[in-house]
C-alpha cells in the first residue's frame, strides 16, 4: 500500500493525471501493473503502448473500460479494458469499484478509482482501501501528529535520561527499562502514522518528513542498546524478535507495564525487581568508539558497574583498545556518569 500510496502522491505525473479527471467531472479505474496475471482477466478494449502522460489519461477516461498502465506508471498499455477478476467477496457497491477491490484482492497489483459522483479517489491493493484526502485535511492531521509525536519524545528523553543516572548510580529496577521500552514503542507508532500522512502528500510532505527524520535521531538505536542491556539469558529471542514482540502488542495491552514485561521474558513479574545493565548503552553514548570495543568491553567485565570501577590500565588491557583510547574510554564514561547524575537531581 505504501509503494501504491507513493505512486499516487502529489507532485507526481500519475497523480497530476488523476486531478486532471477529477477537474472533469469523470470517473475512471486504473490497474497499475500489465504483467502476465493482470492481461490474462482483461477482455476487450485496445491496445495502446504509449507513453505516459497526465493529458492521455485524462482523455482515455472518458470512456468507460479500465485504463492498464504500466508498474511504474511509465506508459499506457490498454485501454478501454473489460475487467474479468476472480469473484471473491466484497464490501463495495459501484460497479467500478467492486472491480477494483476484486482485481486488488485477486492479483497483487494497485488499483486506483476516481469515484466520479464522489469525487474522490481510492487506493486499493491486496485486502487494503486507502480514501485520499485533499492536501489541507492531510497536513492538518500530520501537524497534529508531529505535535503529539514531540510531546511524547519529550517524556521519553525524560526517562532515558533518568535511567542512565540510575544505571550509574546502580538503582535500575524492571519498572524503569520497562516504562523505557515503552516510551520508544509508542514514538515508534506515532511516527509511523506521520510517515504513512508523509508519503500520502507526497512533494507536499518534505517539511513533515525533515521534522519527522529530527524527532525520531536515536530513538531506534537507543531502544535496541536497551534490549541489549537487559534482555535475560534465559529469553529464547534475541534484539529484533524482541521488538516484533513489542510491535504485536495492543495499546491496551502497551500501556501496562507487567504485559510489556511478560512479552519481553523478564522473568520475574515484580516491577521493583532490580536490573544491572551490561554497559552496551552507555558505551554507546561515548563519541567514535567503535561498537566492537564496545562490544569486547562489555564481554571483559560482563556488566556496567564492573565497567565504570575499571581503571585506564585495567581497559587497556581490553582487545582493540590502545592506551590512549583506554584514556579515552574512561573518560568519556565518567563525564557520562557526571551527566547523568547531574540531570537527575536537576
Amino acid at each position: 500500500m505504501i509503494e501504491a500510496l507513493t505512486l499516487a502522491a502529489p507532485g507526481g505525473p500519475l497523480r497530476e493525471g488523476l486531478d486532471r479527471i477529477l477537474q472533469a467531472n469523470l470517473g475512471a479505474l486504473i490497474v497499475v501493473g500489465d504483467g502476465p496475471e493482470v492481461l490474462s482477466i482483461c477482455s476487450g478494449g485496445f491496445l495502446l503502448d504509449a507513453e505516459y502522460t497526465p493529458q492521455r489519461l485524462s482523455e482515455l477516461a472518458k470512456m468507460d473500460g479500465a485504463i492498464i498502465l504500466a508498474a511504474d506508471a511509465s506508459r499506457i498499455a490498454r485501454a478501454n479494458v473489460h475487467l474479468v477478476p476472480s469473484p471473491v467477496a466484497t464490501s463495495e457497491t459501484g460497479t467500478r469499484h467492486r472491480t477494483a477491490e476484486r482485481v486488488a484482492r485477486s492479483l497483487d497489483v494497485p488499483v486506483i478509482t476516481v469515484s466520479e459522483d464522489l469525487s474522490v479517489i481510492s487506493v486499493y491493493r491486496g485486502p487494503h482501501k486507502r480514501q485520499l484526502a485533499p492536501i489541507t485535511r492531510l497536513l492538518g492531521r500530520a501537524n497534529q501528529a508531529l505535535q503529539t509525536l514531540e510531546r511524547y519524545r519529550d517524556r521519553l528523553d525524560i526517562v532515558t535520561n533518568a535511567l542512565s543516572a540510575l544505571e550509574v548510580e546502580d538503582m535500575v529496577t524492571m519498572r524503569d527499562v520497562v516504562t523505557v521500552l515503552q516510551r520508544t514503542e509508542m514514538v515508534r507508532r506515532i511516527a509511523e502514522e506521520v510517515d504513512g500522512y508523509s508519503v500520502e502528500l507526497g512533494a507536499d510532505g518534505r517539511l513533515v518528513r525533515l521534522q519527522l527524520d529530527e524527532m525520531l535521531a536515536n530513538v531506534d538505536d537507543e531502544r535496541r542498546q536497551v534490549l541489549r542491556d537487559y534482555l535475560p539469558n534465559s529469553a529464547e529471542w534475541g534484539v529484533d524478535e524482541a521488538l516484533d514482540a513489542l510491535a504485536e502488542l495492543s495499546t491496551e495491552s502497551l500501556l501496562d507495564l507487567k504485559r510489556v514485561a511478560s512479552v519481553l521474558q523478564m522473568a520475574n513479574s515484580d516491577l521493583e525487581t532490580p536490573l544491572h545493565p551490561h554497559g552496551y548503552r552507555l558505551l554507546s553514548k561515548i563519541p567514535r568508539l567503535p561498537s566492537q570495543v564496545a562490544n569486547n568491553i562489555v564481554s571483559r567485565y560482563g556488566g556496567l558497574q564492573e565497567i565504570l570501577r575499571a581503571t585506564v590500565e585495567d581497559l587497556d588491557e581490553v582487545e582493540g583498545i590502545e592506551p590512549t583510547g583506554a584514556r579515552f574510554v574512561k573518560e568519556g564514561l565518567a563525564r557520562l556518569a557526571e551527566t547523568s547524575i547531574l540531570d537527575r537531581l536537576g
